[in-house]
């Protein structure tokens, strides 16, 4: 016992304090101490022989025996606090957070037993107690705490978060009033106030529109008054503004409840009148967008949006934190907590879609942060018929938040008091660590995964429960009433007012002819409209004064003194000066960099962002210059003038989906900034495909939006294999339609200067998609002038000016790089009766000015479409759908394909030389090269 006499020369509290804090946090307690408690650990553990270990909580079993050489009572006292530890670990497995299913066994328990206690310690006083807040305390007591605190209707885990501030505030924030609300009985009206909304709203649509699909809220009508008393909460702690993203279920209930859509446009979609707008297609009611102001009952004004979604269910993250970011950027650039974005998900979409862990890595990432978000689950416990147990490997399908060391709160949605208690928690913790936070709502689905399925087919037993299971508001009635706080009349009123308020809407939306869809974010959309095709193909004066591109190229074309860089990168820049100021010929790079300065210069903002972007994947662009020993990062482009726009660009996280949403939905709220997303290859937006049909393309003509997002795709067959050839531009080309977007494959610096600037000159926005090189890059002849940029215009159509129209006999139209490959042959050739015509813009297609150039060439009787790509792939099947004219044409491409390139160089040369050589001469067939392999 001497061994261990210091023990006892002190308080148990210090002891106890601190082995909490080495349970929790061991590298922060002091060596000694630390050695000490791992021999203490290491002996408890030793006194139990063989040990059963919990692997995936980290947990001993049983703690049945002690050290002998340590005083009893200190023995003990630590046994408590790894009680208390187990309880903070463990305690969400034992919580009553399923309001209709068993929820499934753990082991061990947290049976005091476990930890080497037992009956008899029960009316022992620990100061363990001091830890939990309550002072020195029987472990009858403790114990009633700690099941109060971790497995009541709300589960917690936040054990692995490795700050020890942030426990320690989420310790004592559990602690008070036992993790229970202790609202006020106006706060419990406001409660019950919103649930019978809730809950009336869906039942009124029910009867109303029988067998109509809604995707109802019935079952987790409680995220209803936790959003609510949220915001409402928010708007006092300094929140302006608030960007949600949702899939289906409870959304229409969300937009009129808590948006202030009014019910009647509601009614009006579902009786499914046509729109008012002619040149709109529309969507389904439950995937539109919606913005609104709101005054809230402290009197702070709030902006509300809630973005438009496909069925893509969690496609709508990476935008809701794209617009996000650009509003904060735009309006509360020095405290991002004033935009809050709030993302609302199905149990078994965040945990099956892949998208949802590329956002969650966003999170703290420069380029993608927005102060945290607060993710909220509807958890139905089911996935369209699929069971939750087949639906995921993780045990909850929050598990994605411990990624980045999030909180997860798992609440009783049928507990509409510790529902809105947990939200509150949520914002707290939100805007106190600028830190995502998830609340996981177990609930229920009432109705099928729409309302015409039949449920029973794959979960009988739990229909049967469902089927004769209370909603939320009348098991909250029942608690107020048994509180004194109200009677079964101010129910009966309550219930009565708000279905009374629908039936006016519906008879007033029965007498309206047509729907009118309502912008969304239409306050950051003033001054632009809608364009159709003749707008697109208008003529944008673009040319800037040679004074001004001097002005930016000294600034862009000079680095700061006293700064070393790399020896490479002093070369770049020196030769960026001279290019400009003395042999006047313009690389690519330059091109677009002073496409940028202008634009910035004209008070635009530019984002960029992608894999690699900053120095650019082939090195061309060193936007961003790193001073050599410091590391410090110099972007020239924000060294114009005072009043210039901002740059900005990003280096990705290595993704395409998550980050091309996340640009998108920027570009969406921030109309003035040409917002580009930068594929390291081309083909690699193919990760992003949902974004490309569901937004990119669709969402005007869905939704009314208007978005200027620009694509740039490298592309261009350099014998790098299957991969890195292609953009699969066919595939852009095949969602063209009518007015939806701009598609080029430019050849010049000055055509791209000229393009990125009439993005932004125009008053209103389309998406460019842009198919970009990799050997044109540093190609001698790829090169424009200074009078090209200042005197210039986007040219659509780029006509042949070295060849006599009267010599002509073959015309050749293609676009992009192997506009090159086909100069050089014809230079090797010197077929001078061979003209080549680059159609820079692909869609909308520039067929009057393709027809002026047929009509030029009179005595040309050998008309070709040539393109480096197979048949099935490229422009080629785009032209025959918009081009009549394409039909005369002789195609030079290479065979049908399934795969865009060959592995071998050897073998791309070969393919490529083919189609060259049977560009020159049609006898050339190469065994039938025209029609099959």
């Amino acid at each position: 016992m001497e061994k261990y006499s210091f023990l006892n020369a002190a308080h148990t509290a210090f002891f106890s304090d601190l082995y909490d804090q080495y349970l929790a946090h061991p590298d922060s307690v002091e060596p000694s101490w630390r050695a000490f408690f791992q021999g203490f650990d290491f002996g408890m553990e030793s006194a139990l022989g063989e040990l059963d270990i919990d692997v995936e909580q980290g947990v001993v079993k049983p703690l049945g025996g002690a050290p002998a050489a340590m005083p009893e009572s200190m023995q003990k006292e630590f046994q408590v606090i790894r009680l208390i530890d187990g309880y903070r670990s463990r305690g969400h497995l034992f919580t009553r957070t399923n309001p209709v299913r068993e929820r499934r066994q753990y082991s061990p328990t947290l049976d005091i037993e476990n930890f080497g206690l037992d009956a008899s310690d029960m009316d022992s006083v620990f100061s363990a107690g001091q830890i939990l807040g309550i002072g020195p305390s029987t472990l009858r007591k403790i114990v009633n705490h700690l099941q109060h605190i971790y497995c009541d209707a709300i589960g917690v885990e936040y054990m692995y978060i490795r700050n020890p501030e942030r426990v320690e505030w989420i310790q004592q924030w559990l602690n008070v009033n036992d993790n229970h609300p202790d609202f006020s009985p106006e706060r419990k009206k406001l409660i019950l106030h919103k649930l019978n909304e809730a809950v009336s709203f869906e039942a009124f649509l029910h009867t109303k529109y029988v067998g109509q699909k809604r995707f109802s809220l019935e079952g987790n009508e409680s995220l209803i008054p936790a959003l609510e008393i949220l915001l409402e909460r928010a708007a006092e702690l300094g929140v302006r503004q608030f960007v949600m993203g949702m899939a289906h279920r409870g959304r229409l209930n969300v937009l009129t409840n808590i948006f202030g859509k009014s019910a009647r446009d509601i009614f009006s979609e579902f009786d499914g009148k046509d729109y008012e707008q002619e040149v709109f297609d529309g969507d389904v009611k439950y995937h539109l967008g919606w913005t609104s102001d709101r005054q809230t009952a402290s009197g702070k004004l709030i902006n509300m949006n809630i973005a438009p979604n496909p069925s893509h269910l969690e496609a709508v993250d990476p935008v809701v934190q794209g617009i996000t970011r650009a509003k904060q950027d735009m309006h509360f650039p020095d405290d991002f907590s004033r935009v809050l974005p709030i993302l609302v998900h199905g149990d078994a979409a965040i945990a099956g879609q892949g998208v949802v862990y590329e956002v969650v890595q966003m999170a703290n990432l420069d380029g993608y942060r927005t102060g945290g978000t607060i993710h909220m689950v509807v958890n139905n416990q089911i996935g369209f018929t699929t069971n939750y147990l087949d639906g995921r490997t993780s045990t909850y399908c929050t598990d994605v938040g411990k990624v980045t060391l999030s909180p997860v709160l798992h609440v009783n949605a049928d507990d509409a008091e510790a529902v809105v208690h947990a939200a509150l928690f949520a914002l707290e913790y939100r805007m106190r660590y600028q830190s995502d936070v998830f609340l996981d709502l177990l609930g229920y689905r009432k109705y099928g995964h729409n309302e015409g399925d039949e449920p029973r087919f794959t979960q009988p037993k739990l229909y049967k429960i469902i089927a004769s299971h209370k909603n939320p508001r009348d098991i909250y009635a029942e608690k107020l009433m048994a509180e004194g706080i109200i009677d079964q009349e101010y129910v009966d009123a309550l219930e009565a007012k708000y279905k009374s308020s629908l039936e006016e809407e519906l008879e007033v939306s029965r007498k309206e002819e047509k729907t009118v869809i309502k912008p969304f974010m239409e306050d950051e959309w003033s001054g632009f409209r809608h364009a159709q095709e003749k707008e697109m193909m208008a003529r944008v004066d673009t040319r800037v004064p040679r004074e001004k591109l001097e002005q930016i190229a000294r600034v862009i074309t000079q680095l700061p003194k006293g700064k070393k860089f790399l020896r490479k990168v002093e070369r770049l820049v020196a030769d960026r000066n001279k290019m400009f100021f003395e042999t006047n010929s313009l690389d690519w790079a330059m091109g677009e960099l002073l496409a940028y300065g202008t634009l910035l210069e004209a008070g635009f903002g530019v984002r960029m962002s992608g894999q690699d972007v900053e120095r650019g994947t082939f090195s061309h662009r060193h936007a961003v210059m790193k001073v050599e020993e410091s590391e410090e990062e110099v972007m020239l482009l924000n060294h114009i003038s005072e009043t210039q726009g901002r740059f900005q660009i990003y280096n990705s996280l290595l993704s395409e989906y998550g980050v091309m949403g996340f640009d998108y939905g920027y570009a969406m709220a921030s109309p003035n900034t040409l917002t580009i997303w930068e594929a390291q290859f081309g083909d690699f937006c193919n990760g992003a495909q949902i974004m490309i049909d569901q937004y990119l393309s669709a969402a005007e003509d869905k939704w009314k939006l208007q978005n200027g997002l620009v694509l740039f795709l490298p592309h261009g067959y350099e014998g790098q294999g299957a991969e890195h050839s292609s953009a699969r531009m066919e595939r852009f080309l095949q969602l063209c339609a009518t007015d939806n977007m701009f598609v080029a494959d430019v050849t010049t610096p000055a055509n791209l200067f000229h393009l990125l600037r009439r993005q932004m000159l125009v008053n209103f926005r389309k998406p460019l998609v842009v198919f970009t090189p990799k050997s044109l890059l540093r190609h001698p002849k790829c090169v424009s002038t200074v009078e090209d940029l200042a005197d210039g215009s986007f040219r659509e159509v780029i006509d042949d000016d070295m060849v006599k129209p009267a010599s002509v006999r073959t015309l050749v139209f293609c676009t992009g790089k192997f506009y090159y490959d086909l100069l050089q042959a014809r230079e090797e050739q010197q077929r001078m009766d061979v003209a080549l015509v680059r159609v820079e813009q692909l869609f909308p297609l520039p067929t009057d000015q393709m027809d002026a150039i047929l009509g030029k060439y009179k005595k040309a009787d050998d008309l070709v479409w040539a393109q480096e790509e197979p048949r099935n792939m490229g422009a080629w099947s785009h032209l025959l759908m918009h081009y009549p004219e394409a039909r005369r044409f002789r195609v030079a491409s290479r065979r049908f394909y399934a795969s865009p390139a060959a592995g071998s160089a050897v073998r791309s040369r070969m393919r490529h030389q083919q189609v060259i050589d049977y560009v020159f001469d049609k006898t050339k067939d190469n065994q039938n090269l025209r029609i099959r392999s």
